[in-house]
């Protein structure tokens, strides 16, 4: 009878600690989704008050699955990197270096539209957060990493064109253009691929 009576209260304790782990990864989800929420609408430096209150939680259960508004960044980046990742990645199209060039900027335009609020809203808190600052800094190492990847030997070589080239596929650029500048999408990379084909220009075949 006691290992009956045993298995009898075991089980409900069981299923109570699932659905407390169920409410906990909900709220979580529902801060993240708040966080990303009004980011993405404009709101590039959101209150933990004003998360919770988005997300339909107290302002403690924030800080109850979040130790500080940092760790609550971090996350929302995984969460955009992992949407963007395949794209960056995947190999440009080309048959010559100028053409992959050429396509490394048409979809680094698409990404970085997708990420243009949320990369802002963690370059204002960069300076605060050393792992905000170690990410932009593994961004900006990605960023040319891509472009050297597929740059011929001569290229490579002419360092300061390099660099060149660097800053005219950067996000920055992009935000210049598009959040300082106030360009259209199109308006923006028709200035991109100028500059691109104009830096291009003056550069060895291979």
């Amino acid at each position: 009878m006691a290992n009956i009576s045993h298995k009898m209260t075991a089980r409900p304790t069981a299923q109570h600690a699932d659905g407390r782990r169920e409410r906990s990864r909900s709220s979580r989800s529902k801060i993240v989704a708040a966080l990303l929420d009004l980011v993405g609408k404009g709101d590039v430096a959101p209150s933990a008050a004003r998360v919770a209150e988005v997300a339909g939680v107290g302002l403690r259960s924030v800080f109850r699955h979040f130790d500080d508004m940092d760790e609550l960044y971090r996350e929302m980046g995984e969460v955009i990197e992992a949407q963007v990742m395949p794209i960056i990645l995947q190999p440009p199209t080309g048959a010559t270096w100028r053409e992959k060039l050429l396509d490394i900027a048409d979809r680094r335009a698409m990404v970085f539209e997708t990420i243009l609020p949320y990369r802002i809203s963690a370059n204002l808190k960069r300076f605060q957060s050393p792992y905000l600052m170690q990410d932009y800094r593994r961004m900006l190492r990605l960023e040319s990493d891509t472009i050297e990847s597929y740059l011929p030997v001569m290229v490579k070589a002419d360092v300061v064109g390099t660099h060149g080239l660097n800053v005219i596929l950067s996000f920055q650029t992009w935000r210049l253009l598009r959040h300082d500048q106030e360009l259209t999408v199109d308006d923006a990379k028709a200035v991109v691929r100028r500059l691109l084909g104009d830096a291009m220009a003056g550069m060895p075949e291979d």
